[in-house]
């Protein structure tokens, strides 16, 4: 908390500033001190006004007599409260900071009545069912999906989620996972958690619609679809959608061909799991959508930050990891699905900035409203006339070559895109862009191109520059040691750098490298 000419600068993101201290209107301001016992702590500042201009209280030690006292009558539990008087140029203010409790729910209660409040935002609201719900197990130390049933797991199988982790991971399941991962317990129950996952899921919410929209809007539908499934199943037949709906271009470069993707699928299947993990389970009837328009894609889950704040007010590389769901989160990281540092906010932008056609204000974006959370990817080949022809995008990432959208004969059944516009021979390229391959020291008949395991690298790559070269040799089906060669070829020609750690780092296509003399130098 800092104090500049005369004006209160909280360094806190939840408070609130009252003028003064309201005796007869006690709920005004005891709510929010339930609220901040709910969520992640506070303070109320009296005797600043709205603007955080300090005027100062008449009587302070009286007002904090009588705050201590409506709490300790009012607030069941108690929460943990201090009362710490400042003085500035003669005025007093008062801040009643309030500690993030443990026993939630907080309850302000009078005539009977008991309601407990939450922070969101800057404002402090009562609690509904499901956040009621949520406050209860914290209070208990326990999460949603770590809660036992009354299913017996030996009535179920887990064939898909035991398949998938060997696909992922190259090694053996065993059923003791079950019950180390906490989808069992130690008496044979299945836990919210093991509902999810086993292959029959009969969880009404685990659900996901899926939508593509004729436009930029929600007007017309080109399709729609319904998937109820466990949480492994509603991960590929979500990504499944999104492929199939979504574009790529590529454009030929001197010796190999470049990826223009309309998005990052890594980036959105990063979004999916989070929104897959995060959502509150607790509310009956809420789904994830997926909704895909001509310009963006659009991710939504039921519940909103844990703290209350709103994601659009945080800086995202600065945002704690707070799992609703740590059963489910701890699955996925088994699985290889996700990392357990909880950087996916951070990692979705990454991957998108990372595209060779990516451009500043593209970024995924993030917003939080009171019981929802959207992620938006936007089209890197879209712009404010329509569809970016994909010569412009070439251009773009500075090449000079042929032009050749990618699934043409589908992309022309689907959206309508004409794929005679971009040219499919040299001599149209030069026509167009006046490209003159002598310049490069060869005809691109003579130059030497990449291998086809080199260009299923920069394939992965670009998809992914997150990729391992373990994931790599896996995906191509080729050995580590061939990859190993590849890598460095393409890295000798200039075309493949590398940026970090070979765990947390990423790869780099180097678009702009110029070809002299059958050399890729810079």
């Amino acid at each position: 908390m800092q104090i500049h000419n005369n004006t209160l600068i909280a360094e806190c993101s939840s408070y609130d500033f009252k003028e003064m201290l309201e005796r007869k209107k006690v709920k005004s301001w005891l709510k929010s001190v339930s609220a901040f016992a709910n969520t992640d702590g506070g303070s109320l500042f009296y005797g600043v006004n709205d603007d955080g201009v300090i005027v100062g209280l008449e009587n302070p030690q009286s007002d904090a007599d009588f705050i201590s006292e409506m709490i300790k009558a009012r607030l069941d539990p108690v929460p943990e409260v201090q009362l710490i008087p400042i003085e500035h140029e003669g005025r007093t203010l008062l801040e009643v900071k309030v500690k993030a409790g443990t026993l939630t729910p907080y309850y302000y209660f009078q005539d009977g009545t008991r309601t407990a409040y939450t922070r969101v935002g800057n404002e402090s609201v009562e609690c509904n069912s499901q956040q009621l719900l949520s406050l209860v197990l914290k209070g208990t130390h326990m999460t949603w999906d770590s809660l036992p049933t009354q299913v017996d797991a030996n009535k179920h199988s887990f064939v898909i989620l035991a398949n998938t982790f060997r696909e992922q991971t190259h090694q053996e399941w065993n059923d003791k996972y079950l019950e180390s991962f906490g989808l069992v317990t130690s008496d044979g129950k299945l836990t919210n958690a093991g509902l999810l996952f086993v292959d029959n899921c009969t969880v009404f919410q685990s659900r996901i619609f899926c939508t593509r929209w004729t436009g930029l809007y929600k007007d017309d539908a080109i399709s729609s679809v319904e998937h109820r499934a466990n949480l492994v199943l509603l991960l590929k037949y979500g990504m499944d959608f999104i492929k199939n709906y979504t574009m790529s271009g590529w454009v030929k470069m001197p010796n190999y061909r470049l990826n223009l993707p309309d998005y990052s699928d890594r980036a959105i299947f990063e979004g999916l799991v989070n929104h897959l993990i995060h959502r509150d389970y607790t509310v009956m009837g809420g789904e994830v959508h997926i909704d895909i328009y001509d310009d963006r894609v659009e991710l939504v889950s039921p519940g909103a930050m844990l703290d209350g704040t709103q994601i659009q007010d945080r800086d995202i590389y600065k945002v704690p990891s707070m799992r609703r769901n740590p059963v489910i989160a701890d699955m996925f990281t088994q699985l290889d699905y996700m990392e357990k540092r909880g950087s996916g906010l951070r990692k979705m932008r990454e991957l998108t900035e990372k595209l060779p056609n990516f451009l500043p204000g593209k970024e995924p974006q993030y917003q939080t409203e009171a019981i929802s959370f959207y992620t938006t990817f936007y089209n890197l080949n879209w712009g404010e006339n329509g569809r970016i022809p994909v010569e412009e995008v070439a251009n773009r990432v500075n090449s000079t070559l042929e032009k050749y959208p990618v699934n043409g004969e589908s992309s022309v059944k689907k959206f309508g895109v004409n794929t005679e516009k971009f040219g499919e021979n040299e001599e149209s390229s030069v026509k167009k862009f006046g490209v003159n391959t002598e310049k490069f020291g060869d005809t691109l008949e003579k130059q030497k191109t990449v291998s086809k395991t080199a260009q299923k690298i920069i394939d992965l790559v670009i998809s992914d520059p997150s990729i391992t070269a373990d994931n790599m040799a896996n995906k191509i089906g080729v050995t580590k040691r061939a990859i190993e060669k590849n890598i460095k070829n393409l890295r000798t020609m200039g075309i493949l750098t590398h940026e970090g750690s070979d765990k947390t780092g990423y790869w780099r296509i180097n678009v702009k490298a110029k070809l002299i003399k059958n050399k890729t130098m810079y």
